[in-house]
This record gives structure tokens, sequence and C-alpha cells, in this order.
């Protein structure tokens, strides 16, 4: 259920809506990032990631991401590291 919505979701272009470059803050980039690996059920281990998101239906710490949203999380990440972001 929660594979074919986010599927759903990506397929819309709902997930990945600001292009990273155009993020306001580098905690935008953090949280669009870790919103992607929330919607496959991450367990979130850092204090900041468990207090964003709700870790009571996370199920894995391994996520295999679709190539649509494993490309966007790449590209979120060549952002942080262009900007020299250090959340969390």
């Amino acid at each position: 259920m929660r594979r074919s919505t986010l599927a759903a979701l990506s397929v819309l272009g709902l997930l990945g809506s600001v292009a990273p470059a155009s993020a306001q803050s580098c905690y935008d980039l953090w949280y669009e990032r870790n919103a992607i690996y929330d919607a496959y059920g991450y367990c979130f281990t850092s204090r900041l990631g468990r207090e964003t998101f709700n870790n009571s239906d996370c199920y894995t710490k391994h996520v295999d991401l679709s190539p649509d949203d494993q490309y966007r999380v790449d590209t979120i990440q060549r952002e942080e590291r262009r900007r020299g972001c250090k959340v969390n």
C-alpha cells in the first residue's frame, strides 16, 4: 500500500516538486531527501530524523528506492554537497 502511494506521488511529480537548486535552505534539502526515505519505511536513528518523521510505522534501515526516487535523492545529495550543508 505504502509503495503504491509513493509510486503514484512520484509519477505525478508531487515528491520532488522543488528543484534542489531553488530550495530555500539546507534544511529544506535535508527534509525533502529524508521524506523520500520516510515514505519507504526507513527507520531514522538520528535525533533530528526521529523528531521530524514518525518512526512508529518504520520497518527498515535499508530502503530499495525506485530509479526515479534514487535519482532524486542523488540530485539532492549533490546539491547538499555543493552548498556545504551540514544538517543533522
